[in-house]
């Protein structure tokens, strides 16, 4: 059956509204288009945040983490985000430098609420932002200066039904890299050997 006949797919706008109801007056009064305090202090103590972007044809979503307070403020509408090394696809990067618009949604250990920001960023190599942001006496190959446009928190739901940070064992039988790149590479590539040298590589490669 052809996608467009099928009776249950929500098309319209007029369609996807009808599933849900009118949103609450707190749902809309928590946005705003610059960082308010208390909004500050949620960055401030984030030490994880997923980074959305587009180039108008691919999408990435990437983590970002380092101590908490690895954002930086610089002002009610500006944040400083450093970029660290990584496995230089650049896909954020790439992505930035078409189309500045992004997403960040900031995660806090233990916290029910995650923060949602929208905004534009410019990928900046300017020395005194590259300081602000150095790590164990490293600095990071380029920041993101990310003007706010829109900034709200999202309800605690998600996190409480996935049980994020309840005390868990990790399941079993979960792939490792080098499992994954070997099953990638059709066994040309030594998943094993991979696997064995990746703590020391990570530890020695973080900043």
């Amino acid at each position: 059956m052809n996608q467009t006949d099928d009776p249950h797919r929500i098309q319209t706008l007029e369609q996807l509204l009808a599933l849900f109801d009118t949103p609450g007056e707190a749902s809309l009064r928590k946005q705003i288009d610059w960082l308010h305090p208390l909004y500050q202090q949620l960055i401030a103590a984030s030490s994880f945040v997923a980074l959305a972007t587009s180039n108008g044809a691919e999408l990435d979503v990437s983590p970002r983490g380092d101590p908490a307070g690895f954002v930086q403020v610089l002002d009610e509408r500006t944040l400083l985000l450093p970029e660290r090394r990584g496995n230089n696809r650049l896909d954020t990067l790439r992505n930035l430098i078409a189309d500045p618009r992004c997403a960040l949604l900031f995660l806090i250990p233990g916290l029910g609420e995650t923060l949602r920001v929208n905004g534009r960023a410019e990928i900046s190599v300017a020395p005194e932002l590259l300081e602000r942001c150095a790590m164990q006496g490293k600095l990071p190959k380029c920041v993101l200066r990310i003007h706010v446009e829109n900034v709200y928190f999202q309800c605690a739901r998600a996190i409480a039904r996935s049980q994020l940070w309840q005390p868990a064992s990790l399941p079993a039988g979960l792939p490792s890299a080098g499992q994954i790149l070997a099953a990638m590479g059709e066994g040309s590539f030594d998943g094993e050997a991979y696997d064995r040298a990746l703590p020391a590589r990570q530890k020695a490669t973080l900043y």
